[in-house]
């Protein structure tokens, strides 16, 4: 597999990378400590954008889930983290693709929402986690930490850095034949440990319990840093990784019914044929950061980051029944019409630069910790022709195999995009008790398209300005109240189609807004929080028949209303615990101009959900600890009418995790996991994509082990 990493062009940037680094901060921290419970009071989170502040004394939510946590429950992809935390949902998630989460029931957008150390990047890709230290989770509107993003959240991937000596080679199985090895090392060296190197990789042969889904994940990340000085701190490091394994097409309604859930095979792939080839995602990664303490309370950061990603997106794609001229559901019996997709050569590249400045100062009496800066961004996606032709007609309970038809009939559309971000923020010490938080973003961008046959060109530039206020007030030593309020802007242009009377337009920047209200409270026994929120988002949809030339109107029109309550508990006792998340939803359509859509339920939107986790450690077998999960979602609508929905559902899962001293260095660790143990059949979402409705199974009773040894 050597070649397909690119190792020599690969080998010549990492080089560089790690010679003439740029990065600037903090000498003693590279990384917010991430504990083994998943949540701790005094842990700070990046994301949260007023550097160490712990997040137990920040005016928001947001959930730190380490690399540990993430091993105990076997997940090895961002889709896993669902089963985490109830504020997390699924949005359109199938085997060997990319990960689609929803944070309050609003859709992220991959384009957007992500960020790797912190520095936007593009997530339509399998992202790996093997190198990463921990995942951070911003929930609500984003735009203190985002120029342009889904009203949802943010999510985070913290990459692991050099640390103390440290060795772990871990090897695990699971049911059917999914194998992986993995190897996790790092070393100090030099004068006074100077210099650090860590080095990830892993390899995985995956045989999921879904059917005809074989493929391969591979992964080889460096991470280096150089302590120049007491106050300098220098880091690079470079990521490569590559998954190739079929997709997934999701299941549909059959005419006007929901099919039994029990009565379907959640192994069935209905990307079974002789000509299916797999999805293929060849990702790297780069970066630089330098770290530099000016003095006592100020420092500096200069932080870049690269991603290039090359895709190859191939599936046989069920859409819709034409026997019965039904679009968004299959057939009565069960067929369903079937296309040829394939997208080769897709390349998608990201570029950022990020240059900050962080301190505190007194004036007036008043205690400021501000922090202040500049983001560069620059990201392009090149693409080729595509296949999308009909196949014939596929049926979900049986296998039927028709011709393949790999033309490339169907144009793409290439996008550019310029993005200037200056933000600035300041948390303010008004007394004893009360803090004041403020935030705003400036942004200027310039986004382009057009087809790869150079037709349906747009170009357009907007500049706006988010603003974000927070205020809390500690009513006792480990016992704090918020309120806070943040806006966060959506930005997109009419498609250049024949249909629309404002065709290649740009539309005037949808601006979301989001109250909260919360509670917030931390001792060595229990942390928890309970968050009130309202979250208002402009909604564009198509008005008029939109079937003939410019017959179409591409407008703002009404707003999607999600307001609910969650909470967050993280308990502890002697020998084991219990991490809790619930979260309480309501989300509606309101102000259409759409007859019959207001005051209805947003598709796929689990109005009620929880999550526990718990851990216990044996007293007579030293050593040994068990784990228990329980997810439990409510009803989703399958449909926007809501003349169709999924019922709800409850998922255990159980693990043994067995520690083994060998020496006073050496350790293996044993696990032994299953998830559904109950082996549920059930629809675990319902998501509306493309004008169509699918479903997607919950996966079988799954076996997993592995072993890892620790130096």
């Amino acid at each position: 597999m050597a070649h397909s990493f690119h190792f020599s062009r690969i080998a010549i940037a990492s080089a560089a990378a790690l010679s003439c680094g740029l990065s600037l901060a903090q000498s003693s921290t590279s990384l917010p400590t991430v504990t083994v419970s998943g949540r701790n009071a005094d842990a700070p989170v990046s994301i949260g954008g007023f550097g160490e502040t712990p997040v137990a004394r920040l005016p928001l939510q947001a959930s730190l889930i380490n690399a540990e946590r993430l091993a105990d429950a076997g997940l090895s992809s961002l889709a896993g983290i669902t089963s985490l935390d109830a504020s997390i949902g699924d949005a359109y998630n199938a085997a060997g693709y990319v990960s689609y989460l929803k944070i309050r029931s609003f859709d992220l957008d991959n384009r957007f929402n992500y960020r790797r150390d912190g520095l936007p990047i593009n997530a339509e890709t399998a992202l790996a986690l093997g190198n990463k230290a921990g995942i951070e989770v911003l929930k609500g509107t984003s735009g203190i930490q985002s120029g342009t993003s889904s009203p949802g959240g943010l999510v985070n991937l913290l990459v692991k850095r050099p640390t103390a000596n440290l060795l772990n080679v871990s090897l695990g199985f699971s049911e059917r034949g999914t194998t992986e090895a993995a190897l996790d090392w790092s070393q100090r060296f030099g004068s006074g440990e100077a210099f650090g190197l860590r080095v990830n990789a892993s390899a995985a042969e995956l045989r999921p319990e879904l059917y005809s889904a074989h493929g391969q994940r591979r992964l080889l990340a460096v991470a280096g840093d150089w302590r120049l000085g007491a106050d300098s701190l220098l880091e690079a490091e470079f990521e490569l990784n590559r998954q190739s394994q079929p997709s997934q097409p999701g299941f549909s309604l059959l005419g006007n019914r929901l099919p039994d859930a029990k009565t379907i095979d959640p192994r069935t792939n209905l990307n079974n044929l002789p000509w299916t080839l797999p999805v293929v995602f060849d990702n790297s990664h780069a970066s630089l950061r330098w770290q530099q303490r000016l003095n006592a309370d100020w420092r500096a950061q200069a932080h870049w980051g690269a991603q290039r990603l090359k895709s190859d997106d191939r599936l046989a794609y069920a859409y819709g029944c034409s026997n019965e001229n039904n679009y968004d559901r299959y057939c009565s019996n069960g067929d369903f019409d079937r296309y040829d997709f394939r997208s080769e050569g897709e390349r998608r590249n990201s570029d950022a630069l990020d240059l900050s400045l962080a301190g505190k100062f007194s004036t007036a009496g008043l205690r400021h910790e501000l922090s202040a800066g500049l983001l560069f961004s620059r990201y392009e996606a090149r693409f080729n022709r595509q296949a999308y032709n009909w196949s014939g007609v596929g049926n979900i309970y049986q296998d039927v195999v028709t011709p393949a038809d790999p033309s490339l009939t169907d144009e793409n559309t290439n996008r550019d995009e310029r993005s200037t971000e200056l933000y600035l923020r300041d948390a303010v010490q008004l007394g004893a008790d009360w803090q004041a938080w403020a935030g705003l973003r400036h942004t200027r961008l310039h986004r382009e398209s057009v087809r790869t046959d150079g037709s349906r060109a747009t170009d357009y530039k907007q500049s706006f300005t988010t603003p974000w206020l927070g205020l809390s007030y500690t009513l006792a030593a480990e016992l704090m109240a918020y309120g806070s309020w943040g806006e966060g802007i959506e930005s997109e242009v009419v498609p250049n189609r024949s249909r629309y009377a404002n065709a290649g337009q740009a539309l005037p920047a949808l601006r979301s807004r989001q109250f909260e209200l919360g509670l917030k409270a931390g001792s060595s026994t229990v942390d928890w929080s309970l968050a009130w929120f309202d979250i208002r988002k402009p909604e564009w949809r198509d008005i008029g028949s939109c079937d003939d030339t410019a017959t179409c109107t591409r407008q703002a029109d009404g707003r999607s209303h999600h307001r609910g309550v969650e909470a967050q508990a993280d308990i502890k006792w002697a020998g084991g615990g219990l991490l809790a998340s619930a979260m309480k939803l309501k989300a509606r359509t309101e102000g259409s101009s759409v007859a019959g859509l207001d005051a209805l339920k947003r598709p796929n939107v689990a109005e009620t959900s929880i999550k526990l986790n718990a851990r216990q450690r044996l007293a007579a077998l030293p050593g040994l600890q068990m784990n228990a999960g329980l997810v439990y979602e409510g009803p989703r609508a399958a449909l926007p009418d809501n003349s169709i929905s999924i019922p709800g559902w409850l998922r255990l899962d159980a693990g043994l995790r067995y520690e083994q001293a060998l020496g006073q260095r050496q350790l293996l660790t044993w696990r032994l996991g299953v998830d559904n143990l109950t082996d549920k059949r059930a629809w675990r979402e319902s998501p509306y994509q493309y004008e169509h409705s699918y479903l997607y199974p919950l996966a079988p009773r799954t076996w997993r082990a592995s072993l890892e040894y620790s130096l």
